[in-house]
């Protein structure tokens, strides 16, 4: 094994935790179990988890392309 893949392969399993942030904001249900403030109408449990879904894609896009070399 090479002796300067083992900092770099370290370093990504820094990045792949970053993936843990929208999971844990989505799944963790008291934190955004409210219907004010309204946004468009949308009570605010609707549009924080449908803001999530772009900022997942970009979270995921992130870690990839911080990753992608270390592979």
């Amino acid at each position: 094994m090479n002796a300067s893949a083992e900092p770099r392969a370290s370093s990504r399993r820094w990045w792949l935790l970053l993936l843990l942030v929208p999971l844990i904001a989505t799944l963790w249900v008291p934190w955004f179990a409210h219907v004010r403030p309204v946004l468009f109408g949308l009570p605010f449990f609707y549009w924080y988890l449908l803001a999530w879904a772009p900022g997942s894609v970009l979270c995921s896009a992130f870690v990839y392309f911080k990753t992608r070399d270390v592979i």
